[in-house]
């Protein structure tokens, strides 16, 4: 199911009652207090500061979809904010919107409209609007964009140690490309698809075994888990098994994160 917008007080312009909550918003927005997070929605910075880039899109999905006529369908980066797919590099400013070739209309605003048709196109409810299935979402993320920023959404999607399990299979996405017209981008995603790691936790994992790969170094395994003497259970983020080496792949949320102790350098973190 989609991910419900970050629960945080939104500003709505079309709420205030009286010219001196604009003029307040005005100052706020100057002082930096505020942040826009579109034309006519507010949030305290502090609080946007707290949410993650996936966070900060899936909140300009919300508020943009608000205002959008019934039975709009979100698509490529707007569905995969929803659905919890992750991607590697900037979320883009605009809500993407998919609508019949014959429809017409101009990207503009917050909205980015894709004229690709609706035939085929796997989609579910989203409130008063629709939105592309996990699978369908990352296969037009596989024709469009680029290729690890693709790489990462299909990984993403299909990610094993997903809480609740992958959003969609390796298998359902080729069954989707073979069973509905072709768009332009099926062989790109196919060779994307052909590359998908259902180990791979997070986008820098992606990006890391698309490297490595360039760079010319051996086969390697994803989240690959070993039991120490000791009894403790570790794991890899990739694994060599030619050569009986291990990969750690760390960014840096993981040595500035509270999670790890708000007392503990960085430097403790590692040794620990």
């Amino acid at each position: 199911q989609p991910h419900i917008a970050p629960d945080i007080a939104v500003h709505r312009r079309r709420d205030q009652l009286d010219f001196a909550d604009d003029r307040r918003l005005r100052k706020n927005l100057a002082s930096g207090e505020w942040t826009r997070v579109t034309a006519g929605s507010y949030v305290l910075s502090a609080e946007w500061l707290k949410l993650r880039p996936i966070e900060r899109h899936r909140l300009l999905v919300a508020e943009v979809a608000r205002r959008l006529e019934p039975g709009a369908v979100l698509s490529h980066f707007a569905a995969a904010a929803e659905h919890g797919i992750d991607i590697l590099g900037r979320w883009p400013k605009r809500v993407d919107v998919m609508i019949e070739r014959a429809t017409g209309g101009r990207s503009g605003g917050a909205v980015r409209r894709h004229a690709l048709g609706l035939e085929g196109v796997e989609r579910g409810t989203f409130g008063q609007h629709e939105i592309t299935t996990p699978a369908q979402t990352a296969l037009d993320l596989a024709r469009t964009a680029p290729f690890l920023v693709a790489a990462t959404a299909v990984d993403q999607a299909v990610w094993a140690g997903r809480e609740g399990g992958p959003l969609t299979t390796i298998d359902e996405m080729l069954q989707l490309l073979s069973s509905t017209p072709r768009r332009w981008g099926d062989m790109r995603a196919r060779r994307v698809v052909a590359w998908a790691d259902t180990g791979a936790a997070n986008p820098r994992e992606t990006q890391a075994a698309h490297v490595l790969r360039q760079l010319g170094f051996p086969a390697s395994r994803s989240q690959e888990r070993r039991v120490l003497r000791s009894g403790r259970l570790v794991l890899g983020d990739r694994y060599f098994p030619e050569f009986d080496h291990w990969l750690v792949i760390d960014g840096r949320g993981k040595y500035l994160s509270p999670e790890f102790g708000e007392d503990r350098d960085p430097e403790q973190i590692v040794m620990g």
